[in-house]
């Protein structure tokens, strides 16, 4: 049996197809084995500045390999066929380098396999591959010249035939070699065996002066590393929090933003490292009378920050950006748009933007000014693939969300009727934002006598199979006997659940507990969107 559903692909160019996990794979651990892999990387890969390496490795056996600017991606190889998926769930399917490397497993007698690497673009001209360019290549080759140039770099092993990998990274990397050096379009990163910090430090400045990204260190003993040069940015100051105890008088920590080109600022996040203590209570001086209003309120340990007039530039530091949670989804930061006559903020909506790894203060810019020019949000994007960067936040209305079912049924319990209402809608905002599910399935559970009368229950899925599967579940659970359909809406409408009870459709809707608002329903049920959620019911 295969594992794709094919039909279920979205053709890109010839052979080239993507799709997404829910609707594409019969098998829905792969997903997760992508995931669970992904995050066990994250929490075990530990940024390191690069005046620590020398120091930061003594004696031993280290594996050191060129930092690919890809796109992470497992490889699965199952019978001949092989294809990769990310951990936001996209399937990719029909490149060149995915026969490639189907060919040289199916040679070396395996029948299934499970590789983590990085997809990138080999670029024609020899630069360095950086992850806009595979981004744009993924998401619509232009030719298939372009397709023949993503690769696949193999840097781990999750399973072959079953069996997970030796705990030495020697003999994993053996393999690695064995199956997919010296490919065309597949491989594994320039990579060397050193002995110590010196060694590692000196191959780390030869890659970094050739244009390399940085470095990835891997030992048995000591864990993973990944070594990057320092970026800097210049951003402008819109909140502050106040520190305690022994930094009484002194700000904490200071929010920051960075500008769109449509004159939004983008929250880009926080720095509180740094700074001297004189410097500190500098800025809790100077931004004190700055506070103003704001729609929008921002909260670091529970503490929430004063905004302010958004009128000092700072560089900071940065050890590394990330664009994407360890289930591959955006990271969403606010967009604000600032107010001058009434000095106030005032929301805009949630776009992607990145999350700061190690940043540090380092100087006031007063040479700055707060425009789309000296606090570009390009300073982010020219290092980090951050999706609708380039789109004016201000003109990117919301599609509307579209009710696909609603049935009402009352119940008549000693004189007093209680009413039960399934709705189920398609946000239609999932490939847009990842705030959304792309369907939510809602009941609303009303008696009078109760002493919560008013329930919810709500279940969210990106499959509309799974969403059909879950009101069905929610109909059997609730709709029992003596309940009667009231109303019913919507193009299912035709074709109510199975063990319907007898049914006697009224001429008119009763009344009913106040509307829930669809998208704003959506948008709160979203981190629950990648499984079904628990059954639960709240009071209002």
């Amino acid at each position: 049996m295969s594992l794709l559903r094919r039909d279920k692909l979205d053709i890109k160019l010839d052979k080239y197809a993507t799709g997404t996990a829910s609707a594409v794979l019969t098998d829905p651990t792969i997903l997760t084995t992508t995931q669970d892999y992904k995050r066990s990387v994250a929490s075990r890969m530990m940024p390191l500045e690069t005046a620590d390496v020398a120091k930061r490795f003594t004696k031993g056996d280290y594996h050191v390999s060129l930092k690919i600017d890809g796109e992470f991606s497992v490889l699965i190889y199952a019978d001949g066929e092989a294809f990769v998926v990310n951990p936001g769930g996209t399937v990719r399917v029909g490149l060149p380098f995915q026969k490639e490397a189907a060919d040289r497993l199916q040679k070396a007698g395996i029948k299934k396999a499970i590789f983590a690497g990085e997809i990138y673009f080999s670029r024609p001209d020899g630069k360095r591959p950086r992850v806009h360019d595979i981004s744009r290549v993924a998401r619509q080759p232009a030719t298939k010249a372009e397709m023949d140039q993503v690769h696949f770099a193999a840097t781990d092993i999750i399973e072959i035939d079953g069996t997970p990998p030796s705990a030495k990274y020697h003999d994993t990397w053996d393999l690695l070699e064995k199956y997919f050096g010296g490919g065309t379009r597949i491989g594994v990163p320039e990579a060397k065996w050193l002995t110590d910090g010196d060694e590692i430090a000196k191959q780390y400045k030869k890659w970094i002066d050739g244009g390399a990204e940085g470095a990835v260190v891997r030992a048995d003993a000591t864990g993973m590393f990944k070594i990057k040069p320092r970026h800097t940015l210049d951003a402008v100051i819109i909140g502050f929090t106040e520190g305690t105890e022994d930094r009484h008088g002194m700000i904490h920590d200071l929010l920051l933003a960075v500008m769109r080109a449509d004159g939004g600022l983008h929250v880009l996040g926080h720095v509180g490292g740094g700074f001297t203590e004189d410097v500190r209570r500098a800025f809790l001086s100077d931004l004190k009378d700055r506070v103003v209003a704001s729609e929008y309120v921002e909260v670091n340990d529970q503490v929430a920050y004063h905004m302010v007039r958004p009128e000092i530039v700072i560089e900071i530091s940065v050890l590394d950006m990330i664009a994407q949670t360890t289930r591959g989804q955006s990271l969403q930061r606010m967009v604000l748009t600032w107010d001058a006559p009434a000095e106030k903020y005032r929301i805009l909506r949630r776009l992607p933007l990145v999350g700061l790894i190690s940043p540090q203060y380092i100087r006031r810019r007063d040479d700055k000014q707060v425009n789309v020019t000296d606090i570009r949000i390009k300073q982010v994007t020219d290092l980090v693939d951050v999706p609708l960067a380039d789109r004016d936040a201000r003109q990117m209305n919301q599609q509307p969300s579209q009710i696909l079912r609603r049935e009402a049924y009352t119940k008549v319990m000693k004189g007093t009727t209680m009413v039960r209402k399934l709705v189920m809608w398609q946000t239609n905002k999932l490939e847009e934002q990842d705030d959304f599910p792309a369907f939510v399935v809602h009941l609303t559970d009303f008696s009078a006598n109760r002493k919560t009368p008013l329930e919810r229950e709500i279940r969210v899925s990106n499959s509309r199979q799974q969403i059909d599967e879950l009101w069905q579940e929610i109909f059997e659970d609730n709709i029992t006997k003596g309940w009667v359909l009231t109303a019913t809406s919507g193009p299912a409408a035709a074709a109510p659940a199975k063990a319907a009870p007898p049914q006697a459709v009224a001429a008119s809707t009763p009344n009913f507990p106040p509307a829930v608002e669809p998208d704003a329903l959506a948008a709160k049920t979203a981190p629950k969107k990648r499984a079904p959620a628990k059954k639960k019911k709240t009071e209002e």
